[in-house]
């Protein structure tokens, strides 16, 4: 009975420290590396959302190339 309580504490003591170590990181790589958005609607037509505007599409945000201003003619550029 004791080591299973042993094995138990343990369990939720590594759990607690993976998530404060992952929450941070995953956070931090959302805010500066990439992220992941749905675009619905029409105003996208027909590069995005070619099935209609009750269609959507899932994209992945570039953040890394707004920071180093590597933007070029012809990018799709997301403002919030």
């Amino acid at each position: 009975m004791a080591q299973a309580q042993s094995m138990g504490k343990r369990y939720i003591k590594a759990f607690f420290k993976g998530f404060f170590v992952a929450v941070p990181v995953t956070v931090t790589f959302l805010d500066r590396v990439a992220c992941v958005a749905r675009v619905e609607g029409a105003s996208m037509q027909p590069s995005l959302n070619p099935g209609g505007p009750q269609a959507s599409d899932v994209v992945l945000l570039n953040h890394w190339s707004i920071r180093n201003y590597d933007v070029q003619r012809g990018d799709i550029v997301s403002l919030v």
